[in-house]
């Protein structure tokens, strides 16, 4: 049977946050192995850095050592307390393994502090019971003890399967071609509420494909938002200068009831009639008598997916009318077959999320409570759920946001082929006609 810790999820997460993006790997539970220091030394000496966690009443106790123990080498110790969510350390020195876990008591100046395990206690000076908000008795007893090992979380070997990843994908969107090559470019429309990240999220895609960090569209921080343009960004692979095949489109944030962009304008977006740089007017949406209206649009000026734009950090303070809001917009998007999915920006800012979680994040609890908070607000079926983490203060690329940066932008136009797939004979013309005789006669 498997030994398992006592922390909690949460209270593993904080400790791996607090040394250094970790992981805890188990050696020695008293419990199990015996309340023995030579049971504990056999198990965790020679282990790398090594993390002693004491359970004492309400108490969680730690003490962490970059080094490894090893019998008769001094290494630093660092003490703390876990106390929910609050950490109270205090440097201790440097100590041998014999002194940290000595089953007597002893003289040393250079700690005053010890774990006697076959004693079952815990022994420190009123100095360090004051400096870690403990209380008053200078011995306490020890319920479990448990010595993990601490790996690094963002090993090579992870690394470069990452960085694997990011090649594959950024060939695979290089190389794309729209479905049945009914278009030439995708058109994927960026709505979401004021300050979500929907142009942080484009300068972050040509970010990824430029091989530099890049801010095109401008990114502000107020809170009435920037984008009061209709802008059609095309994105070009830094490695030839050639156009790729799709175009992000941002426009003006949806506000709370009138505030924002217009239902109507949105319709007119989807249809195509609304041009590049077209000046949003606060008053009123756009109609067919603006000089700029595109009277008769085609399918490649239409929009073939459209990404919702979240903070994954707003969803709590999302309000009734909000929420009714974007429901309203989904439902408009189906009456119009338009394929539409969400994407949750500002993910490094969740509590708690590591570099690590990034990596494997379909394992990450946080994100994962995250996602299921949006779809049952917002109605979203799970698998449109995608996650990101743009560009923002960044100087340099990082390989993990690029993968899920480019992994959900292939989402979005596998969700727009579906899109012209579905589409009705007499809005593809004899295109469509060709696919389905081509595809008929390679079942022959």
């Amino acid at each position: 049977m498997a030994v398992t810790t006592r922390l909690t999820w949460l209270q593993e997460k904080i400790l791996q946050n607090y040394i250094g993006e970790k992981r805890l790997s188990l050696l020695y539970k008293a419990s199990v192995h015996g309340f023995s220091k030579q049971a504990l030394l056999d198990r965790c000496c020679n282990q790398g850095p090594t993390l002693t966690v004491i359970y004492s009443g309400d108490h969680v106790i730690g003490a962490y050592s970059q080094m490894s123990y090893q019998q008769g080498k001094y290494a630093a110790i660092l003490l703390f307390t876990l106390q929910g969510t609050k950490i109270s350390k205090c440097e201790t020195g440097r100590c041998t393994p014999e002194i940290l876990f000595a089953d007597e008591n002893i003289q040393c100046n250079s700690i005053d502090f010890w774990i006697s395990i076959s004693y079952q206690k815990v022994i420190m000076s009123l100095k360090k019971i004051e400096n870690l908000g403990l209380g008053q008795n200078r011995a306490m007893s020890i319920q479990e003890c448990e010595v993990f090992r601490c790996e690094d979380l963002l090993d090579e070997r992870k690394m470069k399967v990452v960085t694997e990843l990011r090649k594959s994908l950024l060939s695979a969107l290089r190389t794309y071609e729209p479905y049945g090559s009914l278009v030439q470019k995708i058109r994927i429309l960026l709505l979401g509420p004021i300050g979500a990240g929907k142009s942080s999220f484009f300068n972050s895609v040509r970010s990824v494909f430029q091989g530099h960090v890049t801010h095109q569209a401008f990114v502000g921080t107020n809170t009435s938002g920037t984008s009061e343009k209709y802008r059609t960004y095309s994105i070009r692979n830094g490695e030839d200068g050639s156009s790729l095949p799709f175009i992000l489109c941002d426009s003006l944030g949806l506000g709370e009831k009138e505030e924002g962009l217009y239902v109507d304008d949105i319709v007119s977006i989807l249809n195509g009639h609304i041009p590049d740089r077209y000046q949003f007017n606060p008053t009123k949406p756009i109609t067919s008598s603006h000089h700029n209206y595109i009277d008769s649009p085609s399918l490649k000026d239409r929009i073939h997916c459209v990404a919702f734009v979240f903070d994954a950090n707003s969803i709590e303070h999302f309000s009734s009318k909000m929420i009714a809001k974007i429901r309203s917009i989904r439902r408009l998007l189906i009456k119009y077959d338009m394929v539409h999915v969400a994407l949750l920006t500002h993910l490094d800012n969740i509590d708690l999320i590591t570099k690590a979680d990034l990596i494997e994040i379909d394992r990450c609890v946080r994100v994962k409570l995250k996602i299921e908070e949006f779809q049952r607000k917002l109605g979203f079926a799970l698998p449109d759920i995608l996650v990101v983490s743009n560009y923002s203060s960044e100087w340099e690329l990082d390989p993990v946001k690029d993968v899920l940066i480019l992994s959900a932008l292939r989402r979005m136009l596998w969700a727009a082929d579906d899109f012209l797939e579905n589409l009705p004979l007499e809005q593809t013309g004899n295109r469509k006609k060709e696919i389905i005789l081509k595809y008929e006669k390679g079942k022959k």
